[in-house]
């Protein structure tokens, strides 16, 4: 906004300017006029929030089939093994079409992309409380995945357009405290839906909030300050100039890879979690069950406190890495004792809670706002791959070698990704 008024027009005669002063300079254009104003120095929470929430759905989709895996496979009349593939499908039709999606839409307002996503969710859910076949919901599956690449992709980028770079970590950590929520809130709540009234319903209801998000983001999510949709395009940083050389951009995705081999080693031990902590969960009321939610909170207690900590988020992402490969390592011990036990995963749950937030983080302030587009699309499909990645090796392992050797090879994997990731922060 303009607060110095209206510029006077520059005055010629002698006898009103003095000889000894200048003639007062041409008027400029009203910032309103040039380019759009910064961020406001404040997080925006109504935004914030609201796309929190998308986050939390998004999970839910992605999961909800494992939480209503026997019911949904009776309903279908397929054995449990296909059931379960329409989540492992899903993280593959992220790797595959986020960066076409993020191309075809790059020069839309990013809010109407999220608004649209959302309602293609869905869609996509409803149609799978509809299928009458797995064919059917092979299909549903695969628009909602489509979707949330696209959602992932343009959530990351309007997130760092909306507020300064000092606050980037806190909006980061409000958003994926949605994400957290929905693995440790929505799929739980979804399987109660399920028992209540049939895994149908559980698709149903998430249909329903996924339509009030959609319309929740066009009405309460503020427009970007900072260069959105067209002007990111327009400005060379869009998906479609990601061949041009740039500086920094190998520091860009040198740190990516850097986060995907963590998550291959994170999610390779994180799959056999039910086996590496047997014993501390019988010490528990509810058993396994129970030791899952403690992993689950403390995992949202490390998104806290990486909001906190956002403004470091290179040397605190080294950090949470290395702490991850040596409570990763720690689950070969926890046989000790139930205590020594759940310390151990309430650990590997903090730490890595923080880690994504810290990551993201990062990723975008390297790719700075001409490349947030890009770095937006690079986030989701890099962790689906290395989340799928992780899960096939440790399976791998478990074959030729058992359970007990995936500690040692995990941490390992994500303690070379540690000095790799402390060598690429330090040359920043």
């Amino acid at each position: 906004m303009d607060t110095t008024g209206t510029t006077p027009a520059a005055r010629t005669s002698t006898d009103t300017v003095p000889a000894n002063l200048p003639a007062t300079p041409p008027a400029t254009p009203s910032p309103s006029s040039a380019t759009p104003a910064p961020p406001a120095d404040g997080l925006p929470w109504p935004s914030l929030l609201v796309l929190g929430a998308g986050t939390l759905f998004m999970v839910t989709a992605e999961m909800l089939p494992t939480a209503v895996l026997q019911q949904m496979s009776t309903g279908l009349g397929v054995a449990e093994s296909s059931t379960g593939l329409l989540v492992s499908m899903w993280a593959a039709v992220v790797v595959v079409l986020s960066f076409p999606l993020v191309r075809l839409t790059r020069r839309w307002d990013r809010r109407a992309v999220i608004a649209g996503g959302l309602a293609v969710l869905g869609l996509s859910s409803a149609l799978t409380a509809l299928a009458p076949t797995f064919q059917v919901a092979v299909g549903a599956r695969v628009l909602g995945a489509a979707a949330v690449g696209l959602l992932w992709a343009t959530t990351n980028a309007h997130v760092a357009d909306l507020v300064t770079d000092r606050l980037l970590g806190r909006a980061i950590a409000v958003v994926l405290g949605g994400a957290t929520l929905g693995m440790v809130v929505g799929t739980p709540l979804a399987r109660l839906v399920a028992d209540a009234a049939g895994w149908r319903a559980a698709f149903w209801a998430l249909a329903a909030l996924s339509l009030l998000a959609a319309v929740a983001v066009r009405l309460v999510v503020a427009r970007a300050a900072g260069p959105d949709g067209p002007a990111i395009a327009g400005a060379g940083g869009g998906v479609g100039t990601v061949g041009a050389p740039r500086r920094g951009t190998a520091r860009l995705l040198t740190v990516t890879g850097l986060v995907a081999l963590v998550l291959v080693g994170h999610y390779g031990a994180y799959t056999y979690i039910t086996r590496l902590a047997e014993a501390p969960a019988q010490s528990l009321p509810g058993g396994m069950s129970t030791l899952l939610l403690v992993f689950g909170l403390a995992s949202a207690i490390g998104v806290a406190l990486a909001g906190r900590l956002g403004d470091r988020s290179g040397p605190a992402l080294v950090v949470s890495v290395a702490a991850t490969a040596l409570t990763v390592l720690g689950l070969g011990a926890v046989d000790t004792g139930p205590v020594v036990g759940i310390a151990v995963v309430v650990a590997w749950g903090v730490v890595s809670g923080a880690m994504p937030p810290f990551a993201q983080t990062l990723i975008l302030r390297l790719a700075g706002p001409e490349r947030r587009s890009f770095a937006g699309a690079l986030i989701p499909v890099l962790f689906n791959g290395g989340i799928a990645v992780g899960a096939a090796l440790a399976s791998f392992v478990v074959a030729g070698s058992g359970v007990a050797a995936v500690p040692l090879l995990a941490a390992g994997v994500v303690g070379v990704a540690a000095v790799g990731l402390a060598v690429s922060v330090r040359r920043a």
